[in-house]
């Protein structure tokens, strides 16, 4: 199998196009992970062509930075991998809430380094954007941060071409970080077509659309604990049989077209938008890369896109799209700065 591989600007080693997506990988929200099995996992990734390893202290409030910290320490080779972390969120109690303050973003920093156990960080993006702290105040903490060598590149996730292009006014955006999947698709409206015109890499997020995608999950599917999917408007009735039964038609199209399954045919469909540059893919376990050749060995052309989009204007008759996920503003009577960073 031969990856993929893409530019991103200021990093000076390609990027895999299929990136390894961690929030699960953190525990949090996800009915928690094993440690060892989820190393295993990265470790796989690598072992596959995957360079390129997404994360954030918001996901397991740093217990996944922690755990890639760990396995690139196993492994070595820290020069070939290239870790795309985020900041801009602020902790109180088990609750995020949105702070792009300068103090914030340069806390947030060393601590990433610290448990990623290394002296730079090859992509730094601002998780969500802080309507509380004007855009410039968060470019220019970022561009001090690549001009001390603490970061590389600059990016920027679940911004809005307004706010990038504010942002771009102070420091170069690398990249843009929107969700996008063949079930979420607003970012192919505005926001990809504005990243290709200038430049600007994307990685994009929920490839499978929070496992909804994968082909694993069915109508009997529980999830426990403090799983997202137990509020995910996609996984409630009467939304959850209507994407079960676009999952159901497009993996029987999957198999008749490219004898595969409707995981890899949900990721091509993400890397052969024209414009997507990363396709993040959100796994814990070893055996879920398993697909990966599949998705590398074709390509999606016209009939199979016309198909697809076909099949979900039919069957899911109540789109919803992943807003559920977005953290909120810090409360309007907080100083700028009171919640301790992840």
């Amino acid at each position: 199998m031969v990856m993929e591989t893409t530019k991103i600007p200021d990093i000076p080693i390609p990027a895999s196009r299929v990136g390894l997506g961690t929030w699960a990988i953190g525990g949090f929200q996800w009915g928690g992970a094993d440690d060892d099995e989820s190393v295993r996992t990265i470790h796989a990734a690598l072992d596959l062509g995957i360079n390129l390893i997404d994360t954030a202290p918001a996901y397991g409030f740093g217990h996944s930075e922690e755990v890639i910290g760990r396995a690139i320490a196993e492994r070595g080779q820290r020069d070939r991998v290239i870790i795309a972390t985020k900041g801009g969120l602020e902790r109180r109690g088990d609750a995020l809430f949105r702070n792009g303050t300068r103090r914030q973003i340069f806390e947030e920093v060393e601590l990433s380094l610290a448990r990623l156990r290394t002296d730079y960080i090859d992509l730094y993006q601002v998780h969500w954007p802080d309507p509380q702290t004007p855009y410039e105040e968060t470019a220019e903490a970022l561009r001090d941060l690549k001009r001390e060598g603490k970061i590389r590149a600059v990016g920027v996730s679940n911004y809005s071409i307004e706010a990038m292009e504010r942002f771009r006014r102070v420091t170069p955006i690398a990249s843009a970080q929107p969700p996008f999947n063949l079930f979420e698709r607003e970012a192919e409206v505005d926001i990809i077509p504005w990243c290709r015109a200038h430049g600007v890499a994307t990685l994009t997020y929920g490839a499978l659309c929070r496992g909804l995608l994968s082909g694993a999950i069915n109508k009997e599917t529980q999830f426990s604990g403090d799983d997202l999917r137990k509020v995910d408007p996609k996984f409630l009735p009467p939304r959850f049989e209507q994407y079960l039964k676009a999952v159901e038609l497009l993996e029987r199209y999957a198999r008749e077209r490219y004898q595969t399954g409707v995981l890899a045919l949900a990721v091509r469909w993400v890397l052969d938008t024209p414009g997507v540059s990363v396709a993040l893919w959100g796994t814990r376990h070893p055996g879920e890369l398993a697909p990966l050749e599949e998705v590398m060995r074709f390509r999606l052309d016209d009939e199979a896109r016309a198909y697809v989009e076909a099949v979900v204007a039919e069957t899911v008759h109540d789109p919803v799209g992943p807003e559920f996920m977005a953290p909120p503003e810090r409360p309007a009577e907080a100083a700028p700065h009171m919640g301790a960073p992840l």
